[in-house]
């Protein structure tokens, strides 16, 4: 594990070696993190592999090592190339709009990349890019009289919400898992025992076929720092 995490912080941080032997390089980074995003956007993260990742690039695997020390660092390397940065923060908007604008985007990232919800969990080695949003949420709330440990566990519980709905809206995607039949069939039961479950059926009843978890979420949480700011700073 520290191998691979070694592995990951010199190809995120540092400027990587090139190899000392044979030809001149004829791969890049960059073009060998794409290539894996490519292949995880068409068949989830499980379909990547180093020896596919070379196939697809004209390589062989071996060529490949010379760059890439194995999967784990490429996963690394693929995360990096997928995230947008995070966007600057505006002078013009609170605290509250940065935040908003922050899941906003997080979200659109795991819509875009499926696959990001199995490679950004677990001890791993973040890059620039991905601490950058780290960095965006805790900049946002600084000078509101919450501690830094407060604004970095505010990042925790927003990137945790927005992942939660991501989970659940992969899930339930046509020819998905069985999460996905489950949640087609809930209405008909409740439906059928509303005896049983009044109150939950009631509440779908009057549901308008929108789907505002993610809006509703963060806005609960949102209220939440705004309280606790507002004790903070009053």
């Amino acid at each position: 594990m520290r191998e691979e995490a070694n592995g990951a912080v010199r190809l995120l941080w540092g400027s990587p070696a090139k190899p000392s032997r044979g030809p001149k390089p004829a791969l890049s980074l960059a073009r060998i993190a794409a290539a894996g995003v490519e292949i995880a956007d068409a068949e989830g993260l499980g379909a990547v592999s180093m020896q596919k990742v070379a196939g697809l690039l004209d390589f062989t695997k071996m060529s490949l090592y010379r760059y890439v020390p194995g999967k784990a660092e490429l996963v690394a390397l693929m995360v990096e190339a997928a995230v947008d940065e995070p966007s600057q923060a505006v002078d013009a908007l609170g605290w509250r709009d940065q935040l908003t604008d922050w899941a906003k985007q997080l979200a659109r990232s795991f819509t875009e990349h499926p696959w990001l919800l199995d490679a950004t969990v677990g001890p791993r080695v973040m890059g620039p890019k991905e601490l950058g949003w780290l960095e965006r949420v805790v900049a946002a709330l600084d000078g509101y009289g919450l501690t830094g440990s407060e604004r970095m566990d505010a990042a925790v519980l927003l990137a945790g919400h927005v992942r939660g709905i991501a989970e659940q809206a992969r899930a339930a995607r046509p020819n998905g898992s069985p999460e996905a039949e489950l949640l087609v069939a809930l209405g008909p039961l409740v439906h059928q025992h509303a005896d049983r479950f009044p109150a939950l059926a009631a509440a779908m009843a009057s549901q308008d076929g929108r789907d505002q978890a993610l809006d509703f979420g963060l806005e609960r949480i949102l209220d939440g720092l705004e309280a606790l700011i507002t004790r903070r700073t009053r």
